[in-house]
């Protein structure tokens, strides 16, 4: 199976060219998403005037209008949102749909000696539980990547405007993240590799049981199969706890990292504050960005997660759907 990340990237191409025949809906969903990240750092641009010039200055034009703008970003926020959600869903559906198609067309095609070697539940835990994860890599991750490294960008500017010399030194929170994360990569995506495999295991003995369930019952196997099926459960259950030990660990190990940085941004602006070198304004719309900003690195930090099992479902999906292009392969391999 494809490992490398050159591999990667050729598995999750080839799982966009699903996307493609929907590029119309798609460029509206991205669109959407644009909307909502513009709307991140506008949010904490309009805390500077919104504390200067109303609090402060007392400016009866910014006290006029400012509610007004605030509802308008939220507004707009809240279209944004509705649009990337409603979108992003039907292209998913459309690509689940594409793919149980090819899976299927496949299936009617192969030999006799496929269905002698593969379990029957196997072949349905495809159908039904490795294609809905593979529609998270191909639409949800490229939501995340678009809405939050937008946002993040956007945030990462305005603060770089208000203080250069304290974001850059912030930013070297950005490597020690970014280890994190391929660290706990590798480990999601081969315990989803083994999560899959344990669910095909799980149905096939479901579909065993209710097959020859008059069997069971002659030859008194209940508790057999009982045993069999609840050994069958708890390996899935293993295996799901171990992907979210390693998914749920990025995302508190990178907000520890923020909180240090916030921290240090508290102080280091509260001193300036106190010599009169920035605004109350100032330091509000800082810090409001700053904060904003765990938000998308949360986010694209927790991505990994969806995108390894993503492509772990889609080396077995697309397994199936060569097995017809490629019949002598037996490890499912695409390439």
């Amino acid at each position: 199976m494809p490992s490398s990340t050159t591999s990667s990237v050729q598995l999750y191409l080839r799982l966009l060219g699903y996307v493609k025949p929907y590029w119309r809906v798609f460029a509206a969903s991205v669109a959407a998403m644009i909307v909502v990240a513009v709307t991140q750092p506008a949010f904490a641009a309009l805390v500077k005037p919104l504390l200067d010039g109303t609090f402060v200055q007392k400016d009866p034009f910014l006290i006029r209008w400012m509610p007004a703008a605030i509802i308008g970003l939220f507004l707009m926020r809240g279209l944004g949102s509705f649009g990337a959600t409603y979108f992003g869903a039907w292209v998913a559906t459309k690509v689940v749909t594409d793919l149980r198609q090819g899976m299927f067309r496949s299936l009617m095609r192969l030999p006799a000696s496929f269905y002698d070697a593969t379990t029957t539940g196997s072949v349905l835990s495809k159908f039904t539980y490795d294609v809905q994860n593979v529609t998270g890599a191909a639409t949800s991750v490229v939501n995340v990547l678009v809405k939050d490294t937008l946002a993040a960008i956007g945030l990462l500017a305005w603060l770089l405007y208000l203080n250069w010399k304290l974001t850059l030194i912030i930013m070297i929170a950005g490597p020690i993240i970014g280890g994190v994360v391929q660290r706990f990569a590798r480990r999601l995506r081969a315990v989803s590799r083994r999560e899959l495999g344990a669910v095909g295991d799980l149905t096939h003995a479901v579909e065993e049981s209710v097959a020859g369930h008059r069997e069971v019952k002659v030859f008194g196997g209940q508790q057999y199969e009982e045993k069999r099926f609840a050994a069958g459960a708890d390996q899935v259950r293993r295996f799901l706890l171990k992907g979210a030990a390693a998914g749920g660990a990025i995302v508190p190990i990178t907000q520890l990292v923020g909180a240090f940085a916030i921290a240090g941004t508290v102080y280091f602006v509260a001193q300036e504050a106190l010599s009169d070198k920035t605004t109350i304004g100032t330091f509000m719309s800082y810090l409001a960005g700053l904060m904003i900003l765990l938000g998308p690195i949360k986010n694209l930090t927790a991505v990994s997660e969806t995108l390894q099992r993503g492509l772990a479902a889609a080396e077995s999906v697309f397994g199936l759907i060569d097995q017809y292009c490629f019949p002598d392969s037996s490890d499912g391999d695409w390439m």
